[in-house]
């Protein structure tokens, strides 16, 4: 993929415009403007190093590229410790693979979309989590939030499995210490993070830390209509589906004609294609090209205000809009693949962190067997 465009030219009313496209809300936007035009924003996404990335990251991937290109010094951060405490989502002994899978696939994902890999930084939670400092810090932070506040906030991140239990809370504080320790202005996230933001707003400057500024994406809609599953192979594109099947699970995706809510193709069409197709081109404007329903000569959509009205009037059709979102994920998820045949490494990795879960069940099956097995008592009673 070619190289992002520079931010040189941009002013700041357009570096801001970048940062905050396509965002559900921003909590302290004028921090940011008052930053932009002093120095580069510095801000971090971090990610849970959980279950396998699917197709909806690449949501994530432009967003960073998004924020390259209006000169942010980015963060990834690697919460290695964030999926360890999250219920039982990763095992303590694959711990290691998943992070080392994450940044590559993550890096694999930004590279697809044309971004430099020296123009950002991946963080690994435990490199710093683990520090006496960061203990003795979350030991003060514990004493100013409340068991009710820590659980609520992480109420919509971590895995529910009935009755609260301590790394609930201890999750959410974590991540408000984490903006402290990586040093940035802001962190980005999705809304379902807003209770945790809502808490590092109220709470940072009580333990002697600056409070940030908060930027959220939006819930983008899986393929079944709902929220993105990653137990639900329906609701999901994986980084590792070909091509063809990747074409069958569009051709099942809902996408019900002139209906907007719940279409999780025409998300993947705002929050993915037409913001790559404007980080691409040369004069900053977006443009994906369509022949439309009883049409003959191709129509050019600039933004996505323009698919919206063309989906409504059913000039666009749910064939037609499978189409395109279809040929930009194939192109996108090849440049993946390519990545990952060529790096013998993240094969590895990949086997390490996921492994399979026939073996993992045989596995079980032996040791049962073995623990079950009666060892017979040779030594003879003495008379």
């Amino acid at each position: 993929m070619s190289a992002l465009p520079s931010h040189q030219a941009l002013t700041v009313d357009q570096k801001y415009e970048l940062i905050t496209s396509n965002l559900q809300e921003v909590i302290r936007g004028d921090f940011i403007r008052e930053i932009l035009p002093v120095r580069p924003l510095k801000l971090y996404q971090g990610t849970a190093t959980t279950g396998r990335p699917h197709a909806a990251y690449f949501v994530l991937a432009i967003k960073i590229a998004q924020f390259l290109q209006a000169g942010c010094k980015v963060k990834v951060l690697l919460a290695d410790l964030h999926g360890f405490l999250d219920a039982d989502k990763v095992p303590e002994g694959v711990l290691e693979s998943r992070a080392q899978y994450y940044e590559r696939v993550i890096g694999a994902l930004l590279r697809a979309v044309g971004v430099k890999l020296d123009n950002l930084e991946f963080v690994r939670g435990s490199s710093y989590q683990l520090t006496p400092e960061f203990s003795s810090d979350l030991l003060r932070l514990s004493k100013r939030v409340s068991v009710h506040d820590a659980v609520k906030a992480s109420s919509q991140i971590v895995k529910s499995t009935g009755e609260p239990v301590m790394a609930d809370g201890i999750y959410p504080m974590m991540q408000l210490l984490d903006e402290e320790y990586l040093d940035v202005d802001a962190e980005f996230g999705g809304i379902e993070q807003r209770k945790t933001f809502a808490l590092a707003n109220d709470t940072m400057n009580k333990v002697g830390f600056k409070v940030r500024a908060h930027l959220m994406n939006p819930m983008v809609p899986g393929l079944a209509g709902g929220k993105i599953s990653s137990s639900d192979p329906k609701s999901k594109i994986d980084l590792v589906d070909d091509p063809e099947t990747i074409r069958k699970k569009i051709a099942k995706a809902y996408c019900a004609p002139r209906e907007l809510e719940g279409n999780g193709l025409l998300a993947f069409i705002q929050h993915v294609l037409l913001p790559y197709s404007q980080l691409q081109s040369q004069d900053g404007k977006a443009a994906i090209t369509a022949t439309l329903k009883d049409q003959s000569d191709p129509t050019t959509f600039t933004c996505f205000a323009e698919v919206v009205i063309a989906y409504e009037s059913d000039l666009l059709t749910p064939q037609l809009a499978k189409k395109i979102v279809e040929e930009g994920l194939v192109k996108l998820i090849t440049s993946v693949h390519q990545d990952f045949e060529a790096d013998t490494e993240w094969q590895r990795i990949s086997e390490a962190a996921y492994p399979d879960p026939n073996m993992i069940k045989a596995q079980k099956k032996q040791q049962n067997k073995n623990a079950n097995t009666v060892v017979p008592n040779h030594t003879e009673a003495s008379g």
